[in-house]
């Protein structure tokens, strides 16, 4: 079996028989009412076309095409700009002329519900720590990942919309110091078999942690981010990265009437066991940002994605409570601007628990920690996190679905968590 070699990109000759110069992908990115991102990565130099129909319609689009090279690890972005709020398309990718479809080949852009109806329910998909195994540039132990599975179970639940919660890829030792390896290694997880249905189904949005930004438990001194921010970039589909000239990667974006912070907890990270300096995980810039938009939006669940445990009280490993006057400084902000329904996301620690703060002011903040997706698992059961809720630690690979429902001034999140083999380990309903 012959396997073709660019950039890193590893593709067997039965898969370009069949999907030619198809190398990943499809990938849905961001889907809004009147713009949505497909992204794909070609073997080669490819001329790429994204083609799409509104379903029970026969009027074809077409995206602007776009060249993939070497320099861009081969990947595409395409924008479907001709769309309409509240339509499912279906859609195909044109390769050098050769138009590759599948039947679950569809997005659905976001209904505009404002000042017309409730706004609908829709379902989450979240988790972390996706290590995919590759043996000849692994520690020659026990395999750290593994039961891949998962992605296929996370799919049959046909989510509205998952998000990535750090860690998404794994960098090792041959990766992370040059351009090269960073590539490698993202083109390399993104062939994992049972991923593609998740991808190609529903809009993906993500954050990253330290084994997607650079080596173990990286802090802004890492030389080489610019590398990895730029890897970063190319294989996702949000709709921006970074605050303007602040660098990193944050960014926000809205799905029906939940609003979504994801956050950078990396790229201005400093060591928690510095002396003779304030201490932050992100940074002066990015807090205020996200106080003030935390402020401004009229969501009734404000989502707040991190790549670590924020809400936990133990002070231990790269937990949010290594840095007290920082974490502090946002509960406290808070509180004084009476900002509810406040959910973090977070991933990094491969074990799963929700812990919640009641705040002076009577709300409640809450911090759902998934993971791990496909890494070795820990027994959260083994620390003390006092604001831990009970009944909700799980040891396990698991994944969460979070559904938001009801009408618009009685929205609820039902919180469901479940292991690699589907099967729900507990349920927790949030409201505002």
């Amino acid at each position: 079996m012959k396997t073709c070699l660019t950039i890193g990109v590893y593709i067997t000759t039965i898969f370009t028989v069949l999907y030619g110069q198809l190398a990943s992908g499809p990938m849905i990115g961001y889907c809004d009412m009147r713009e949505a991102l497909i992204w794909v990565q070609t073997i080669d130099r490819a001329e790429v076309i994204l083609e799409y129909t509104p379903i029970n319609a026969t009027r074809q689009y077409y995206s602007s095409p776009v060249y993939t090279t070497a320099r861009t690890a081969y990947t595409a972005k395409l924008i479907a700009d001709k769309v309409e709020p509240g339509t499912r398309y279906r859609y195909a990718i044109i390769i050098n002329g050769e138009r590759i479809e599948m039947n679950d080949f569809t997005f659905a852009t976001q209904p505009l519900w404002q000042y017309r109806t409730d706004p609908p329910a829709f379902t989450l998909a979240t988790g972390s720590c996706a290590f995919i195994n590759e043996p000849v540039y692994d520690r020659p132990t026990r395999p750290y990942g593994g039961d891949y599975r998962i992605f296929e179970r996370i799919a049959d639940t046909q989510p509205d919309v998952m998000l990535w919660l750090g860690d998404n890829v794994y960098l090792r030792e041959p990766d992370w110091n040059t351009r090269t390896g960073i590539m490698h290694r993202y083109s390399h997880a993104r062939q994992t078999p049972e991923l593609k249905r998740l991808l190609r189904t529903c809009p993906n949005y993500a954050i990253w942690d330290d084994h997607d930004y650079g080596p173990n438990d990286a802090d802004r001194s890492f030389i080489h981010k610019d590398l990895t921010r730029e890897a970063f970039e190319l294989f996702w589909g949000n709709p921006s990265f970074g605050l303007s000239a602040e660098g990193g990667i944050t960014t926000q974006f809205s799905f029906h009437d939940v609003d979504f912070f994801l956050l950078d907890n990396r790229w201005f990270r400093s060591n928690y066991k510095l002396n003779g300096t304030v201490k932050t995980v992100f940074g002066a810039a990015q807090t205020e940002w996200l106080i003030e938009a935390l402020k401004y939006s009229k969501a009734p669940f404000k989502i707040v994605a991190t790549g670590g445990q924020f809400l936990s009280d133990l002070a231990v490993y790269e937990n949010h409570a290594q840095y007290p006057e920082e974490r502090n400084y946002i509960l406290r902000r808070i509180d004084e601007e009476g900002i509810s329904g406040v959910i973090f996301l977070s991933g990094d620690r491969h074990h799963t628990e929700l812990s919640k703060v009641t705040l002076p002011g009577g709300f409640n903040v809450y911090d759902l920690t998934c993971s791990p997706l496909t890494s070795t698992a820990y027994d959260p059961l083994k620390e003390r996190n006092n604001n831990r809720v009970d009944g909700t630690a799980v040891g396990e690979r698991n994944f969460a679905l979070i559904q938001f429902s009801g009408e618009r001034k009685n929205r609820r999140a039902e919180v469901r968590v479940f292991n690699s083999d589907g099967e729900e380990l507990w349920q927790y309903t949030i409201a505002p």
